[in-house]
């Protein structure tokens, strides 16, 4: 019997599971994510290698002119020696960890979730998954606010595979993108990009796109050779004057 309860264990049968228990699942930003995960034995003792939390998000990248819905994880974490568990024990492993700057905030189609696996020698290896909720700073959110009372308008919010020059700081990048409502920068602008580069609880590094309106013979060129586009990097305090100091970096691009 004990046999048979083992074949039936190694398929999945039986077998040891798994549960993460989040102490809640709303945090922001560069929060610390706690919890335990609760492993019950099955009808068999068996050998847990080792326990893995992974951090996961959504994205889209082109392949071919198409685009393609993707996951990218952002953090991998072990968080237990290995051990063995007899039958019907129950286990709790307590863990922390602290969210990273580039985890995306979760609005429109942006999710985050952790993964939670159990390496388990010659059977079927018994995972869980959950779904935690990323809202963004008080700091962040004022940024956002500012950009809308400049006179713009919110369109969409995309996590996109990370250009070259940002992958070393992770795989994803999410963009806030933004379009005129007045007319001072419609005449000159198309649209406004943000993303956040990095982020604490009294500064945030933004990285704005400025896409420029062609005028005349100069700008189709710069337009034709990609070169209407402009980026500025920009750090942000929580004392600034957060409205005039992106008012006035847009300006400088725009003369």
């Amino acid at each position: 019997m004990s046999l048979f309860n083992k074949v039936l264990a190694s398929v999945g049968i039986g077998a040891t599971t798994v549960d993460t228990k989040l102490h809640k699942v709303n945090y922001t930003i560069n929060e610390n994510i706690t919890g335990v995960v609760e492993i019950v034995g099955g009808n068999v003792e068996q050998q847990i290698d080792a326990i893995y939390l992974s951090l996961y998000t959504n994205y889209t990248r082109e392949i071919n002119d198409t685009k393609v819905s993707e996951n990218a994880l952002l953090k991998n974490l072990k968080i237990n020696e290995p051990f063995t568990i007899q039958p019907n024990e129950k286990r709790e492993i307590p863990f922390s960890f602290e969210l990273p700057a580039a985890i995306p905030v979760t609005t429109g189609q942006s999710r985050v979730w952790i993964h939670t696996g159990l390496d388990i020698k010659n059977a079927v290896d018994p995972t869980d998954k959950d779904f935690i909720d990323i809202q963004p700073t008080r700091l962040a959110s004022n940024v956002l606010s500012a950009i809308q009372n400049l006179g713009f308008r919110l369109r969409k919010v995309d996590n996109e595979q990370a250009p070259t020059y940002l992958r070393n700081r992770a795989p994803i990048v999410q963009e806030f993108e933004f379009t005129p409502t007045n007319n001072t920068y419609r005449r000159y602008l198309e649209e406004l990009e943000v993303i956040f580069l990095d982020q604490t609880s009294k500064s945030v590094e933004i990285l704005l796109q400025v896409d420029r309106r062609a005028r005349g013979l100069g700008s189709f060129l710069s337009e034709a050779f990609d070169m209407d586009e402009s980026f500025i990097r920009l750090t942000l305090f929580e004392n600034d004057n957060i409205s005039a100091k992106i008012s006035q970096a847009i300006e400088n691009k725009m003369r």
